[in-house]
């Protein structure tokens, strides 16, 4: 971590540079967790996106965009953030035919530092429409005792007996999830969405669990992959879907999804009022 960029005073770059860029393995996280990466128990991705993309054009006029990143769970490394900001900023000189050869170059230098194919997207400003809220019931005005702020699975208690063998559909969701950077302490908040097919998860429950990261320092993805992970480990559902939807910062924001479904359609994963 000594080369990590992230809490350390740095000068913006004037030149393309993609050595910027500083790759995080994903099997330390996953280690602790118990997980084989030639074993995953889910699928998924991790959704960036980006509000202050610019380059120029080849007469040297600025072309601006928005972007969204999306790198699959199963890729060997994450991205540090800050790294990523200094990269694109890096670009904001740089001269490109057309979108198109603007976008390639994103997408190769990203598949260089985290191991696999992502996929770039780039639109224009305008082009860009925002729905208001998750589909699915809000958590956040339960009436609950809450005191405990340190992550704590045995918070995921079963539901009651007489639901406890109901079989049903259900769509969660809550804004009032935060944890902390792993590097400068600074908090990171999200809408945090899970959607599961099986039996009953308690939502008094699952806001008390989700809130409990409240004081804990990890990566936002490292913290969707301990959520999926908890979550099918007590309640054993059928199909699970968590996603988290985190506030930006520097013009970037994440958008982990980690699932047992297969095929998800990344690109259309919405962006909220909040974020």
């Amino acid at each position: 971590m000594n080369d990590n960029p992230l809490g350390k005073a740095t000068d913006y770059p004037r030149q393309y540079d993609p050595s910027l860029l500083v790759a995080i393995p994903r099997q330390e996280n996953r280690q602790a967790l118990g997980l084989s990466a030639d074993n995953l128990p889910f699928s998924g991705a991790d959704i960036w996106n980006a509000y202050e993309l610019s380059c120029l054009d080849a007469r040297g006029k600025p072309m601006v965009f928005m972007g969204r990143f999306i790198f699959p769970a199963a890729s060997s490394n994450l991205v540090e953030s800050k790294s990523l900001k200094l990269y694109l900023n890096s670009l904001n000189q740089e001269r490109f035919a057309d979108p198109e050869r603007y976008a390639e170059t994103i997408s190769r230098d990203l598949e260089r530092v985290s191991g696999a194919a992502v996929e770039v997207l780039i639109a224009d400003l305008r082009a860009v429409g925002l729905p208001e809220q998750p589909a699915g019931t809000c958590l956040d005005d339960l009436e609950l005792e809450i005191d405990a702020f340190a992550v704590n699975s045995n918070l995921l208690t079963p539901a009651s007996e007489a639901l406890f063998e109901e079989i049903t559909d259900e769509v969660l969701y809550t804004n009032l999830f935060r944890s902390n950077c792993p590097i400068t302490n600074q908090p990171d908040w999200a809408t945090v969405t899970v959607c599961y097919h099986g039996r009953r998860i308690p939502g008094e429950a699952l806001l008390k669990y989700l809130v409990s990261y409240r004081l804990h320092n990890d990566y936002h993805e490292n913290c969707i992959e301990r959520i999926f992970c908890d979550l099918a480990a007590v309640y054993k559902p059928i199909s699970l879907t968590v996603e988290a939807n985190f506030l930006r910062r520097g013009g970037l924001d994440i958008n982990p999804v980690r699932s047992t479904e297969q095929g998800l359609n990344f690109p259309a994963f919405p962006r909220f009022n909040r974020q």
